[in-house]
């Protein structure tokens, strides 16, 4: 059987590492930070961390809403591709940063690019 994503980019310490570094920049980045104002960040990054996890193909401990659903309300203030596409980058910058391969970085932003419909309720 060949690797999952999950194994092949490091398993549970390369997504800690990948989210609390993506987390850094989209916190730092005055497009998008504000929709993380009201946000428990332990949380969240907790969420994203399972996410992530699951959608590489690791353990799914995925208990959060559905893509749609979890960002209904930021779509009702004002969230959109500029947004989405600013997430995108800070992904491809945090896993540039952590050296990790280019083939498997492209096979992350493939899988965070399949949410781009749900994640902006279209």
């Amino acid at each position: 059987m060949s690797e999952t994503l999950y194994e092949r980019i490091g398993g549970k310490p390369a997504v800690d590492a990948a989210v609390n570094v993506f987390y850094r920049k989209v916190l730092n980045d005055y497009r998008i930070n504000r929709f993380f104002d009201n946000a428990d960040m332990d949380k969240q990054i907790a969420k994203q961390k399972a996410f992530f996890t699951m959608a590489f193909g690791g353990p799914n401990n995925y208990t959060g809403q559905d893509m749609r659903n979890a960002h209904a309300g930021l779509v009702k203030t004002g969230l959109n591709e500029d947004h989405f596409n600013a997430v995108m980058e800070h992904l491809g910058a945090t896993l540039v940063e952590l050296k990790v391969p280019e083939d498997l970085i492209a096979e992350a932003a493939a899988i965070a690019e399949s949410t781009r419909k749900d994640v902006l309720g279209r």
